[in-house]
Parts: C-alpha cells; structure tokens; sequence
C-alpha cells in the first residue's frame, strides 16, 4: 500500500470518527435537552402540587379558624346562659324571700286580728263557728262536710265557710 492509499484510509477513518462524534454530540444534546423539558415539565408538576397542597392547607386554616371562632362563641353564649341562670336564681330567691316575708307579715296580721276580735276564742276558733267540725285529716269541715281548705286562724275575717273557688253553682262548697 503506498503512501497515498494510507493517508486517504487515515483521512476517511478521521472522518467517520468526526462524523460519530458529531453525531453523539448532537444526540446527547437532544437527550440534555429532552432530559431538561422532563426535568421542566417535572417541576411545573410538583409547583402545581405544592400550590394545591398550600391551596388546601390554607382551606383547612380558614375552617380551624372559623371552628376556633364558633368555639369561643358558643363558649360566649354559655357563660351568658350561665350569668343569666344565676341571675335568674337569684332573682327568684329575692322573690320567694319577698314572698315568705309578706306570708309572714300576713300570718301576723292575722294572729293579731284573732287576738282582737272578740268572736275569736282563746284556742283560736270563731265562736260563730261553732257549727264547724274538724275532718280526719285536720282540716276543717262546715256543717255540709265541704272543707273549709284552711284552719279558721289562717282564713281573713269576713271570709266564709266553705271551698274558696269562684261562682255560686251547685258543688262549689259555699254555705247558704
């Protein structure tokens, strides 16, 4: 082989390994490239993720707020119902005091009145009702056998014998 025949073997061996080496280069640009769109497209992925992911959590803040809220509201309006239960025993403590007070003060009036009234014996009965019996359970009982509802010391002056309702049809108690 001469020379000339070794140079151009030499020349085209050096340009098939140009040739391969361009185009490996070329093809690894394509994959770089394809590996940076995927790489690309990857992160576009897990930002659109992370942004959903946020999204929710900021959801779930909001939602554990407003529960926060409606806690604290309700805990409002029980210390309220509370304040206002208080308030409520109180005032009818106040009341059945006043009112024990005045049953008292009535009691009085009357034992007073019966000491008085010379129509009123000593044990307390009205001599005008002598007529009046006393029934097995105490209380006291006119002529009829209508109760009289209340001891005789504990009725007003004046009041008559009989059941206390209103009216004057048959069965109301009153004596006539």
């Amino acid at each position: 082989m001469d020379t000339s025949t070794i140079i151009w073997i030499v020349v085209g061996i050096v340009v098939v390994i140009a040739i391969i080496v361009i185009v490996v280069m070329a093809t690894n640009r394509r994959r770089q490239e394809a590996q940076a769109e995927a790489g690309r497209r990857k992160a576009a992925e897990l930002r659109q993720s992370a942004a959903e992911t946020d999204a929710a959590a900021r959801q779930r803040d909001a939602d554990a707020a407003r529960a926060a809220a409606d806690a604290k509201q309700a805990e409002a309006a029980a210390a309220e119902a509370r304040l206002e239960a208080d308030r409520l025993a109180q005032e009818s403590a106040e009341r059945q005091s006043a009112a024990d007070e005045l049953r008292t003060e009535a009691d009085e009036r009357l034992r007073k009145a019966d000491h008085v009234d010379p129509d009123v014996a000593a044990e307390g009965n009205r001599v005008a009702d002598a007529t009046a019996t006393t029934t097995a359970s105490g209380e006291r009982a006119n002529e009829n056998g209508a109760s009289t509802d209340r001891p005789v010391a504990d009725r007003p002056t004046g009041e008559p014998l009989g059941r206390h309702s209103g009216g004057n049809g048959p069965g109301n108690g009153r004596v006539r």
